[in-house]
């Protein structure tokens, strides 16, 4: 497998480190809500911000939080809001070397806004490839989107991140869904996905995300799950059937706040969490009929109000987001005319993000 190696550029001067503890690394999973925030530093200081979730307010709250004083890259797993929103004030306040992406452009103001901060501040954009980034020293290895991917489906076309550190593995791959990891399957042999320390829940543990071929073949010990309060279900009950049947140990962001991975040199790590602990693993079989929806902290998930597909909001039919985007209407929202549950894929209340 061919692989470019960054090193220079994220090693030379000019880039003050932030505060880092001598020899560790550090993974937080951070609670931004309903989206997806991955920051990673490196044992010399070098970071890296894997999405932002949906908020800039929050995102702005959490990097002073944390201390950080510089990022050497910023990278959207694809371009959904709730994945780069916060990515903005990121690359305003640090200015970083590279903005990792999938090269595909979503029809956004969300989208607008962040690639004309990346232009102003002068961040060279990387386009994902099959390819190494040395982070200091932890080893970054790029999963870009499979051949064949459809262009209009962001969602199919996330990137994915495999960090190692000595013998540690950390794994996240947006809101891959089972067409791009299958095709990962036949890409990658097994010995590089798995077995996996620490795993990102694809898709904040939607239906439509992990699978058990996937999870057979990660191997994970513990899933972090970034989810906030919602009206569809996240995570799924079929989600959480999965993680306990490879008997992995299950956090999630809006019960445990903010997770923490601390990585020793040669690989030992541990997890903490803002609140709780996590559960216990256990093995349990993926049930054979749909199961009872998951209980959440507060209310039960509801589902958003939509009409049908078939009789979309104020009698306006799209017959897909490309159809949507000609029409100047990107993105449709719950209640907008032309809004449709099945041009809504993540089921977050807005069509063709």
């Amino acid at each position: 497998m061919r692989r470019l190696l960054i090193l220079a550029a994220l090693l030379g001067g000019g880039v003050v480190a932030q505060t880092a503890l001598p020899g560790v690394l550090t993974i937080r999973f951070l609670n931004v809500g309903q989206g997806d925030a991955v920051l990673i530093t490196a044992p010399e200081g070098q970071g890296l911000l894997y999405d932002g979730g949906r908020s800039e307010k929050r995102m702005t709250e959490l990097l002073g939080k944390y201390g950080v004083k510089s990022l050497a890259v910023v990278a959207a797993s694809h371009g959904d809001a709730d994945h780069i929103t916060g990515l903005i004030p990121a690359v305003q306040m640090f200015k970083p070397k590279f903005f990792l992406n999938n090269g595909i452009a979503a029809t956004t103001q969300t989208f607008g806004k962040l690639t004309a901060a990346v232009k102003t501040a002068g961040t060279q954009g990387l386009l994902a490839k099959d390819q190494v980034i040395n982070l200091g020293s932890v080893k970054v290895t790029i999963l870009p989107p499979p051949p064949g991917m459809p262009k209009t489906d962001q969602n199919l076309n996330s990137i994915g991140l495999l960090i190692e550190y000595g013998t540690f593995k950390a794994l996240m791959t947006g809101d891959s869904e089972s067409a791009e990891t299958a095709a990962w399957l036949k890409a990658y042999p097994a010995s590089t996905l798995g077995p996996i320390n620490v795993y990102k829940s694809i898709h904040h543990g939607a239906k439509n995300g992990d699978n058990l071929a996937w999870l057979n073949a990660v191997r994970p010990t513990d899933v972090v799950i970034g989810v906030g309060p919602n009206n569809y279900g996240h995570p799924t009950s079929e989600a959480l059937a999965l993680y306990k049947s490879v008997n992995a140990a299950i956090y999630r962001t809006d019960l445990n706040g903010t997770v923490t991975v601390t990585v020793q040199p040669g690989g030992k790590y541990s997890l903490s969490a803002e609140k709780g602990t996590g559960t216990a693993p256990q093995a349990a079989p993926v049930p054979t009929a749909p199961a009872p929806t998951a209980p959440a902290p507060a209310a039960p998930p509801r589902l958003p109000p939509a009409l049908p597909p078939s009789s979309p909001s104020g009698g306006v039919v799209y017959p897909n987001c490309a159809a949507v985007r000609a029409a100047g209407r990107a993105p449709l929202l719950v209640g907008q005319p032309g809004y449709s549950r099945k041009l809504d894929r993540d089921g977050d209340g807005r069509a063709c993000e």
